[in-house]
């Protein structure tokens, strides 16, 4: 079968890449191994995140490295026999993160920030999902003084990015979480972001959207691209399909299509967890609320109480390993009333993330037809409509709607 584009990868990216793309006329073949929205796309905290203007930085400040270096935090926990592997990647995130390096990431986020929750409106209403979608933001909660005074001060200071926000004292809090504990004495309610409570379900139904449309969703191996003089081809269930154009947009999993073609990208990959626990007698939770110091966040999805959990670095092939999660589900239960585990085991994702904060978009430098759509760490479900959108604008040959300079493959070494 002949296409004018082949996308690799049915996630959030590719799904939002295909719908971009098939809106300018293109004929677009979507492809991956598992069914849209099965992989990383699944398994996050379900925050088209508005408030989120500035990336997720390596710690600095000597003492967080000493907490963190003694490996027993809940929010960032790391499997030693991992570290001289990860060692590099580690070094480039430090310096990536120092203020002057953070500025500049934060810039070049927030083109994509600001225009996140109006992208995926877009879809939202095409494809009638406004069942899994709240505009209610989310709460960022804390379990001291010290810390909630810092993170009122650190949010006044984001003001200039015209963020809407309610500073919340401990009976305020519990106005609009009447089921939090006395553990909790304040928080900032962020009133931008939106909410998904099925995050699977929105890229299936994205995905449906792109069918109904006329797409086609095939099942095959990324692994088994190749290019000829003329065209790209791929081996799916249905046979070869070729076209002159590809998008790898396979999050985690892109270096197994990227590096067969000569590129060497310093993807690192963070790991995360979550866990689904029954509503108990019959609380529940308003908004999303993410413990800053645990480093998870608890929201009330269609499946039951989501705890999804920071970072483990460890290799992506390693065995479950729970003790991250059990150490946020103790302190989870302090804050708020959980039953028991609704999931048989917990699931567990990679987040594909660069040591400079920011996504691989844009044309391969070295492969005519070629294009990356990748790398988007903690935002990819934030960030897919509208890197989707960055991309097709390129393809097409469009003014984008912004410079996507910051973002290309070409700013590392390969």
């Amino acid at each position: 079968m002949q296409f004018q584009i082949i996308i690799l990868g049915a996630g959030i990216i590719g799904v939002s890449s295909a719908l971009h793309l098939q809106a300018k006329g293109y004929q677009v073949a979507l492809i991956d191994k598992a069914s849209p929205g099965k992989s990383t796309s699944y398994g996050n905290a379900g925050l088209i995140e508005r408030s989120s203007v500035i990336p997720y930085s390596f710690p600095r400040e000597f003492t967080s490295l000493l907490r963190y270096g003694l490996n027993r935090q809940a929010d960032v926990r790391y499997n030693f026999s991992f570290l001289p592997k990860a060692t590099p990647w580690l070094l480039s995130y430090w310096n990536h993160s120092a203020p002057a390096a953070l500025d500049k990431a934060a810039a070049a986020m927030l083109p994509l920030i600001e225009r996140c929750v109006a992208e995926h409106d877009q879809f939202v209403e095409a494809a009638k999902l406004n069942r899994f979608v709240k505009d209610q933001g989310w709460i960022e909660i804390f379990r001291s003084e010290k810390a909630f005074s810092k993170a009122k001060s650190d949010a006044l200071a984001l003001t200039k990015y015209g963020l809407a926000f309610d500073l919340l004292d401990g009976p305020a809090l519990r106005e609009r979480e009447p089921h939090l504990s006395h553990t909790v004495v304040g928080g900032v309610h962020w009133l931008d972001p939106k909410t998904v409570t099925n995050p699977g379900a929105l890229v299936e139904g994205y995905c449906s959207l792109f069918k109904e449309r006329g797409g086609k969703v095939l099942h095959g191996d990324a692994r088994t691209l190749k290019q000829t003089s003329t065209h790209w081809r791929i081996d799916s269930h249905n046979g070869v399909i070729t076209a002159p154009e590809v998008v790898v947009a396979l999050g985690p999993q892109s270096p197994d299509v990227y590096t067969k073609l000569g590129y060497r990208f310093p993807m690192g990959i963070k790991r995360g967890y979550h866990q689904h626990y029954r509503n108990l007698n019959n609380t529940s939770l308003q908004h999303p609320v993410c413990d800053t110091k645990g480093g998870f966040v608890l929201s009330q999805m269609d499946m039951g109480i989501r705890l999804t959990t920071g970072v483990e670095l460890a290799s992506e092939t390693d065995a479950v390993n729970a003790i991250q999660l059990e150490r946020c589900e103790k302190i989870a239960r302090n804050i708020f009333p959980l039953g028991e585990p609704v999931d048989v085991e917990p699931w567990l994702g990679l987040r594909p993330c660069f040591p400079d904060m920011k996504p691989i978009i844009g044309p391969a430098p070295d492969h005519k037809g070629l294009w990356f759509n990748f790398g988007h760490a903690h935002h990819g479900l934030t960030l897919g409509p509208v890197c989707g959108r960055l991309l097709s604008e390129m393809i097409a040959g469009d003014s984008p709607f912004t410079s996507p300079t910051p973002y290309s493959a070409s700013r590392f070494k390969y």
